[in-house]
């Protein structure tokens, strides 16, 4: 009989779980392992930020969960769970039920009002994909009607824009906006000054899991560069469409609240029947298990205790409860002792906009740039877990070349999209160069005899005829570095048949590779990387030093129009996808 392991809700934690399932079940375990969501997509809930305040498209957040367990043989359902009956081992949705030995509960969590009046009905929440979208669309409306409005009182109102909430998502949030805001008034030709930008925190502290020198850092970037006015000690006791209310009496006119500053776990944890903490999160062991032994919660959902505290709701706690409870169902099925979640949590780190980012790792604090480099670095070992090389281009595009937000002449200009149609001429001419040079080179008698030779007392050319007659080409020359003479010297001449017959192999492949657009990112590489070498030996040829820029043209995916590239990458990622999800 088979063992069914059902995973309710696909986030950092119920995919880590079914991942690590598969990847770790034995061929003769029949194991079924189904993912049950309500989305056909995984949010990468840290950066939701960027798409609410526009640097980059809302897809840049989003992966396929289609894509994510593709050639593993996890059954995906698009489903909503709504009740769970422990006994018959079944959940139910409005049309379906689903049988289970197994059952990992994973349905994320959800915003905190904590009562507030008016929060609930008319804030917006950041804690989704579409939540992000309804935040950039809302930014973008209040700039519209502004710039359309004549009462001063209702324009002050639309261009005020709070955040409540001071931890990581809310003061990246107002980061993003801090920088959004620029391009908007010279878009909407309004003032700057008309714009008003709060950061509203209850407690005394922004960030206040940090060190006191990166929340000092965060505090003076918000306020001297970014002209947002934090509030700390400034509990918001009621929320209306057009004001924000706080305890010390003050009133502060928006139409946008944007709110960040408490999670509970999903709502859908009403309809189980187990022990919770305040929060609504599920009350589980060491083993990430319930109270029902065969009941798992894992991620935001799970008040898992380590050393006398709940872990907090992190990607790396999601990450980690999903891999433990996965380890342990596997142990269980084989009878084995159950291993005990240890948390390791490495860091934090809190990027306000693109140009700013402050971080604590291991209980260092890393500089500003290393910082940004962290997060760039931390999201690609994620996204590589999950999808390869696929995902991790894909992000690299949105962040790096894709953004909305250009924030410096240079950015603007190495970002900006061109169709790679018009480099197709300039691919085609330089692929027929570089085969030319290799077929030349087999005329000459390039693969019959040694032609290649130091450098002559009385020669200054690179190709130069010896006494007997025979021709040659000098590979060292009066500029020629002393560590590539030496190298030249004890390697390449007395080798001199290998070498051509490689120099002209490769001048052929680059030729076909530019032609039929094969690899055309790596055969530009492989070109630049022979024009150095002819530069350090005999130097290029006076009408031969158009092929360097032209090479740099070619990476940027200029084997993408008419070219095989256009199939082949595509054909490659899913291959690695198949590969890498096959051999787990």
């Amino acid at each position: 009989m088979p063992r069914n392991v059902v995973i309710v809700g696909a986030g950092y934690a119920g995919i880590e779980a079914a991942l690590h399932l598969q990847k770790k079940k034995r061929k003769t375990e029949d194991i079924k392992i189904t993912v049950i969501d309500k989305n056909s997509y995984h949010t990468l809930l840290t950066e939701l930020h960027e798409v609410a305040g526009n640097r980059i498209d809302e897809d840049g957040i989003t992966v396929p969960l289609r894509d994510i367990f593709h050639y593993t043989g996890i059954s995906l359902v698009k489903d909503q769970a709504v009740k769970f009956d422990f006994e018959s081992n079944t959940v139910f949705s409005e049309e379906k039920q689903y049988k289970y030995d197994y059952l990992v509960l994973s349905f994320g969590s959800e915003p905190n009002y904590y009562g507030i009046p008016g929060m609930k009905e008319n804030c917006f929440p950041l804690w989704s994909f579409k939540d992000a979208i309804k935040v950039r669309e809302q930014i973008y409306d209040c700039f519209i009607k502004a710039s359309q409005e004549e009462d001063l009182k209702k324009r002050s109102a639309l261009l005020t824009f709070v955040v409540g909430g001071g931890g990581f998502t809310g003061v990246e949030m107002i980061g993003e906006l801090g920088i959004w805001v620029r391009k908007l008034c010279t878009q909407f030709h309004i003032d700057r000054d008309e714009v008003r930008l709060y950061l509203i925190e209850a407690l005394p502290k922004i960030l206040n899991i940090l060190k006191d020198r990166n929340i000092d850092a965060a505090m003076k970037y918000l306020t001297r560069k970014l002209r947002v006015n934090v509030l700390l000690e400034s509990a918001i006791t009621k929320l209306e469409r057009d004001s924000v209310e706080l305890k010390d009496g003050r009133s502060i006119s928006t139409c946008t609240l944007i709110w960040t500053a408490g999670i509970k776990a999903s709502s859908l944890t009403d309809k189980v029947d187990l022990e919770k903490t305040r929060a609504s999160r599920i009350v589980v062991d060491e083993y990430t298990k319930t109270a029902v032994k065969n009941v798992y919660a894992i991620g935001d959902v799970s008040a898992f205790t380590y050393e006398g505290k709940v872990l907090p709701p992190l990607v790396e706690s999601a990450v980690q409860t999903g891999k433990n409870a996965a380890v342990n169902i596997l142990a269980d099925i084989r009878n084995r002792e159950k291993t005990p979640l240890q948390p390791k949590l490495h860091g934090v780190m809190v990027s306000v906009g693109s140009n700013f980012a402050v971080s604590e790792i291991m209980g260092r604090i890393f500089p500003i740039w290393l910082s940004i480099i962290m997060k760039y670095m931390v999201n690609i070992h994620y996204l590589f877990g999950i999808g390869g090389f696929e995902l991790v281009f894909k992000y690299l595009g949105h962040e790096l070349l894709h953004k909305r937000h250009r924030l410096n002449f240079l950015e603007y200009h190495y970002t900006f999209r061109t169709l790679a149609f018009w480099l197709v001429p300039l691919r085609l001419f330089l692929g027929y160069t570089w085969f030319m040079e290799g077929y030349n080179k087999i005329a000459e008698g390039w693969l019959l005899k040694p032609m290649l030779a130091g450098l002559a007392a009385d020669s200054v050319s690179s190709a130069s005829v010896t006494e007997s007659g025979d021709k040659v080409f000098r590979i060292v020359s009066a500029h020629t570095p002393g560590w590539y003479a030496w190298i030249a010297d004890k390697l390449v001449i007395p080798n001199a048949l290998f070498f051509q017959i490689m120099i002209v192999l490769a001048e052929i492949a680059l030729g076909l590779a530019f032609v039929s657009g094969t690899f055309t990112f790596l055969a530009a590489l492989a070109a630049l990387a022979l024009n150095v070498n002819f530069l350090l030996s005999t130097g290029l040829y006076e009408t031969s030093w158009w092929l360097i820029p032209a090479e740099i043209a070619m990476l940027a995916g200029a084997g993408r129009a008419f070219g095989l590239d256009a199939h082949l990458m595509p054909f490659l990622m899913k291959g690695w996808r198949y590969i890498v999800r096959r051999s787990s």
